[in-house]
């Protein structure tokens, strides 16, 4: 997947090819509601029990203040991974994207709440440097600006980024606002998915799904992460 521009994005639609439900599978560390995700593991041994899970891409945050995210194992998780790898941050500064490329990530999250009307002019400047995009949303007026970007993908966040995801949102909002994303983009729910159920409801209106949370707090993760790539097939 390495240095292809469309990588994460043509991995979901991959999946759906060998019958698999197209999951990212996110690397959490800590979580400002919840804690310590780690509790002690080896966060490349997660990586690996994604890969044997059947996942379709990995994600990682990178921001230090409110989830503890390390740029050093973000630049390993890419040279370790044959996955498409993306880069969720709250990006704000071409540099960062500059930066993500460099280090052969495939994607990279851009926040339509941060960004506003910049959105677009980041998304083309990503693409640029060989990133695939997730443009994120969290209402219609949000979704009306992502729509008019050229990027690759879509995602809906269920929770709220502005409260640093301490909320209880969950699928619901996936399914109201599916309707405002277009349809050529790949789209993605993203957060809040908890059990099968929640994944088979976003499903219904979206390509894919990013889960982190309830992966890492998982008692036997490969078991649980394999059960959603394989739910329904």
């Amino acid at each position: 997947m390495k240095g292809d521009v469309f990588g994460l994005s043509r991995a979901i639609k991959k999946s759906k090819k060998f019958n698999k439900n197209a999951i990212i599978a996110e690397i959490k560390v800590y979580h400002p509601q919840y804690g310590d995700l780690l509790r002690g593991r080896d966060p490349l041994e997660i990586l690996r029990t994604y890969e044997r899970a059947g996942v379709a891409g990995i994600s990682y945050i990178t921001d230090r203040r409110f989830f503890k995210g390390d740029f050093g194992f973000f630049k390993e998780l890419c040279m370790e991974s044959e996955l498409p790898v993306l880069r969720k941050d709250f990006i704000t500064d071409r540099k960062e994207i500059e930066r993500t490329a460099e280090v052969g990530a495939s994607a990279i999250l851009l926040i339509t709440r941060i960004l506003g009307e910049k959105t677009a002019e980041f998304v083309d400047y990503a693409l640029e440097h060989g990133l695939d995009t997730l443009v994120e949303v969290h209402s219609i007026e949000e979704a009306r600006i992502a729509n008019e970007t050229n990027t690759t993908m879509i995602g809906i966040n269920n929770r709220d980024i502005a409260i640093l995801e301490r909320d209880d949102g969950n699928v619901e909002l996936t399914e109201r606002l599916c309707r405002h994303v277009r349809g050529d983009v790949v789209r993605v729910s993203e957060s809040g998915i908890r059990s099968i159920d929640d994944l088979k409801r976003a499903l219904k209106c979206t390509d894919a799904a990013l889960i982190g949370t309830a992966f890492m707090m998982a008692e036997n993760t490969e078991e649980f992460v394999r059960a959603f790539v394989e739910a329904g097939r």
